[in-house]
């Protein structure tokens, strides 16, 4: 005899794929220990924090790539120590690693000293 409620009539099926699609570790998988609580509310915690330096870091460089495409040195000098900086702080702070951090600052110099000599 068929029940008079199925999963389809809910859209049961739907829902569980969507919250298998969009699984965080702290809302739908809850740890039961105390120390594995903590450390799921830590790393949210560097998660968001990696995610705001990075976005900024990009917006940082995006500023460089746009003083150099307009030519303006002066302004590209500026941004490029901004850049520097930013880059030096995400490598302590181990978002990004050291060693990145140090290649994209000798690749935005060499950049910038070459647009330096044309001119």
């Amino acid at each position: 005899m068929p029940s008079l409620l199925s999963e389809q009539d809910f859209g049961l099926p739907t829902l569980r794929r969507q919250a298998k699609n969009n699984i965080k570790w702290g809302e739908n998988n809850m740890a039961n220990i105390k120390s594995a609580k903590k450390r799921i509310r830590v790393i949210d915690k560097k998660t968001a924090r990696n995610r705001r330096i990075k976005n900024h870091l990009k917006a940082v460089l995006k500023s460089f790539e746009v003083a150099m495409a307009e030519g303006n040195l002066e302004v590209a000098g500026e941004k490029l120590r901004l850049a520097e900086k930013k880059l030096k702080q995400a490598a302590s702070k181990n978002t990004i690693s050291k060693q990145s951090a140090s290649r994209k600052t000798s690749k935005l110099t060499k950049r910038f000293n070459a647009a330096k000599a044309v001119k």
